[in-house]
């Protein structure tokens, strides 16, 4: 639970030497001064937000600007105004919003599927530390190749269709998941195990009770990490061989030498990816608030 802390602050009324009459006179009394350090936070988080808002727009309208005087070159670097334009033509012409959903919904399952599996996996490590002085240098190694590198081959083994992007986007997630929940087994304090077995718990009941809370901290702080991570693969796979995605459009308008189009990707993906790390952040404080609630 969230305290406010609050100062106090008394002032005393100081007599001059100089002035007999104000010294003679009666003392006042201590008057409290209480700053309100909630109210301040709120004030500086608004400051903060307002600040945001003022950059994004500084950025946009010096773009709009530069493009406009011949400061920037607008067929590299497009406009803001066209970029706009564009993208209302391609929502309401194009597939630009079938794009979106194809491109976000492997990025999802693939943080999904890669996020439970990765954790699972280093949990698992907890019941014989065998298993796990094995598995650990090659989940070392798993993490350390870069994995986009395996994408011709998984489009290749699953095709061009959605699953391969899914799969993509799992091998960039399952490897971190699997290694920030095993760090978690590494860090449980031994003495709770032992407590736990000294009053009667069984081995299952110590590691649903004891391990798998403690090692939460760990797995929700990669949850951010395998966002951006699922984002990428989804991407790369699109890059290879796709039919939809905002990833085969922006190939698309490559070839094709459409300068506004390839912003337009551009654009929507840092808004995409944006909205979904946003997502993640309220995903992390809801499962945090459960967690202190155990």
């Amino acid at each position: 639970m969230e305290t406010v802390q609050k100062k106090a602050f008394v002032i005393h009324a100081v007599p001059h030497a100089d002035e007999p009459a104000i010294a003679a006179a009666p003392a006042l009394k201590a008057v409290p001064l209480i700053i309100d350090e909630e109210k301040k936070e709120r004030k500086r988080l608004q400051t903060i937000r307002a600040l945001r808002l003022l950059a994004a727009v500084l950025i946009f309208v010096g773009w709009e600007v530069f493009t406009r005087v011949g400061l920037m070159d607008p067929y590299f670097w497009s406009s803001p105004g066209a970029i706009l334009k564009t993208t209302w033509t391609q929502m309401t012409e194009g597939k630009l919003l079938g794009d979106i959903a194809y491109t976000s919904s492997a990025t999802i399952l693939g943080f999904i599927f890669g996020t439970l599996c990765g954790a699972l996996l280093g949990l698992s490590f907890w019941w014989s530390r065998t298993y796990a002085g094995v598995s650990e240098p090659y989940l070392i190694i798993l993490n350390a190749m870069p994995k986009l590198a395996l994408a011709p081959v998984l489009v290749i083994l699953l095709g061009i269709g959605f699953f391969s992007k899914v799969a993509l986007a799992f091998s960039m997630t399952v490897v971190v998941s699997a290694l920030s929940a095993y760090s978690g087994v590494k860090s449980v304090d031994p003495d709770m195990e032992k407590l736990m077995y000294s009053l009667g718990a069984k081995r299952r009941q110590v590691f649903t009770k004891v391990v798998v809370p403690w090692s939460m901290p760990w797995i929700i702080s990669s949850l951010r990490i395998n966002i951006a991570l699922a984002l990428a693969g989804a991407i790369v796979g699109e890059f290879i061989a796709s039919r939809q995605g905002v990833g085969r459009m922006i190939m698309y308008a490559g070839t094709i030498l459409d300068i506004n189009l390839v912003w337009v990707g551009v654009v929507v993906l840092s808004v995409l990816s944006m909205v979904m790390y946003w997502g993640v952040v309220i995903l992390e404080k809801w499962l945090a608030k459960g967690l202190t609630k155990q």
